[in-house]
């Protein structure tokens, strides 16, 4: 027997269980409270079960039952995105333009290696390419100001955005030549505690991976700026080794010979879920993957 339930029903479910509250749900869906009570009580009686407890003056609370179904209808929300996505995809066919947004820290020489493949490859294709700090590229997408984004591994990824695990970047230890690390010996994890740490990181972002090693930090949501700090002796910090190759901080920045650092730093190819990637998005997406491996 098909199931009477609908999407929307499913829609107000989700909401409801995140907003915990059916009035929020109601003002922003512009309904009435009545309405949005009444289309969850129709989906509890559809499935069979009752998914919020109600309390006169409280909000409402997941049954177990609820809670054991939620990451299920959102998933079910996913998927119908990812089929409305698909079908506006096979409508569009080859894309007039691409819209890139790159996390300013991306090797250099692999997205200029895949961009000029990019350019052969599809000649008559309109590219606008976009860099931006830590944290830009989530948001251009999310805006719709960009089509497809290269970006290292954030741990909080909004829900509307998919990911793709391109490569990964290595990380060293760093600090500016005249800084008091610099002894030539073997530096432990414990002396590292001793100085001012710097960080790449915003907000949403789990960068590096791990947290800081040091009670003093200061934090920046761009690695080139955190990198012209090192340079005045600020702090250590872990770095990406193909910024720290970049020639503009070479005499100036020095690796250390740490007895621990991060894990290396994954790439991601990432897009909105309810518009897929075209043939050329993604063309460019795997020769970006190839060149990385190429380059690591």
């Amino acid at each position: 027997m098909s199931p009477l339930w609908n999407l929307e029903q499913i829609r107000l479910f989700v909401q409801v269980a995140e907003q915990r509250s059916f009035s929020a749900v109601a003002r922003m869906q512009h309904k009435a409270q009545s309405a949005v009570s009444q289309a969850i009580a129709l989906l509890e009686t559809d499935l069979g079960v009752e998914l919020f407890e109600r309390s006169s003056g409280r909000q409402p609370r997941l049954t177990e039952a609820g809670g054991a179904l939620l990451e299920e209808a959102r998933e079910l929300l996913r998927q119908c995105e990812r089929l409305d996505g698909r079908a506006l995809a096979l409508v569009r066919g080859q894309e007039a333009r691409l819209r890139v947004a790159q996390d300013e820290a991306m090797p250099y020489q692999p997205v200029l290696d895949s961009l000029e493949a990019l350019s052969e490859r599809y000649p008559a294709l309109e590219v606008q390419l976009a860099t931006g700090a830590q944290g830009e590229v989530a948001r251009k997408l999310l805006d719709r100001r960009a089509d497809l984004g290269l970006m290292l591994h954030q741990t909080q990824m909004p829900a509307a955005l998919e990911r793709q695990a391109l490569g990964s970047v290595e990380m060293v230890t760093v600090c500016a030549t005249g800084h008091p690390l610099v002894t030539g010996a073997r530096v432990t994890r414990q002396q590292l505690a001793r100085h001012r740490q710097l960080l790449v990181a915003s907000d949403d972002s789990g960068y590096p991976g791990d947290g800081p090693v040091s009670p003093q930090v200061w934090r920046v949501d761009s690695v080139y700026m955190l990198a012209e700090l090192l340079t005045r002796g600020i702090g250590w910090a872990w770095l990406p080794r193909h910024v720290v190759q970049y020639p503009t901080y070479h005499g100036l920045i020095v690796e250390l010979d740490s007895d621990w650092k991060p894990p290396a730093l994954v790439v991601e190819l990432v897009w909105r879920r309810d518009e897929p990637l075209g043939p050329a998005a993604r063309w460019l997406g795997e020769r970006f993957a190839r060149h990385l491996r190429a380059h690591g």
